[in-house]
């Protein structure tokens, strides 16, 4: 079974950064693409970033330029690198394991002053 735990959320001022986490177990990461998530208040959850086992990456053309997905193989963990934070980036960001289809517990982003 799966599992993904993310963590590395918080409250943050416009203009800051964070980088979140993803440990996962229990799946061969290794040949699994993963998948960054984002869902605001009242709003459907929306794909933020995706990573190939070999590296290749994608993004939603609102954080592009800003925000970076990366993975550690040795570590059975994939991050989210996100700069230059807007209000607007204000969400529960979910991992996903786009191989199995599991999804972490999520964890929460505040972009505020």
């Amino acid at each position: 079974q799966v599992q993904l735990v993310e963590s590395g959320g918080g409250l943050v001022q416009p203009g800051g950064s964070l980088r979140l986490s993803c440990a996962a177990s229990g799946s061969i990461f290794r040949i699994s693409p993963m998948g960054w998530h984002r869902q605001a208040p009242g709003k459907q959850r929306e794909l933020v970033a995706t990573i190939t086992r070999d590296g290749t990456t994608t993004y939603a053309d609102s954080v592009r330029g800003r925000f970076t997905i990366s993975r550690d193989h040795p570590k059975n963990t994939v991050y989210l690198q996100m700069n230059s934070l807007t209000p607007e980036d204000t969400a529960v960001y979910y991992c996903n394991d786009r191989r199995s289809g599991a999804w972490g517990q999520g964890t929460q982003v505040t972009v505020s002053s």
